[in-house]
């Protein structure tokens, strides 16, 4: 199951669920994501060419993230772009995030391995502003889709 996070007509977040399953392959991101997250299911025998990756010049504006849920439940708490808090997930063993634009807060809601994908280098203080988490007794999770 695929589910995006929408605000304002703009895609926040992407989610693969772990019970997500099709033939081929299939990209979630348009073109234009600094980031991009497909998913691809094979047959045996199937080959990809071997290849390089030609040096492209690029200008990236926004970190995005990717986050695998290798191990655990973790609620993600979204935000808009001002800093407004929207709704809530909760993501668990196997679930892939992409986390394209917005804010995002998390909770573990057990011990959770996670790991994260994004662009480099980090630019260190210069790369997230934090601001305050709503108050656990004003979390709104979001409908299953």
């Amino acid at each position: 199951m695929i589910e995006r996070i929408i605000s304002k007509n703009k895609e926040l977040a992407v989610i693969i669920r772990h019970s997500f399953k099709k033939e081929g392959i299939e990209f979630f991101t348009p073109g234009t994501y600094s980031q991009q997250i497909g998913y691809m299911n094979r047959p045996v025998g199937y080959k990809i060419p071997p290849h390089v990756h030609n040096p492209v010049a690029r200008e990236v504006h926004y970190t995005n993230e990717v986050l695998f849920i290798k191990s655990g439940r973790v609620r993600v708490d979204f935000y808009s772009e001002e800093q407004e808090y929207l709704e809530s997930t909760i993501l668990e063993t196997g679930d892939v995030i992409l986390l394209a634009l917005g804010g995002h807060g998390f909770e573990m809601l057990e011990a959770t391995e996670i790991i994260e994908v994004k662009q480099g280098p980090y630019a260190g203080d210069q790369d997230k502003t934090r601001f305050d988490a709503i108050d656990n007794d004003q979390i709104t999770m979001r409908k299953p889709a």
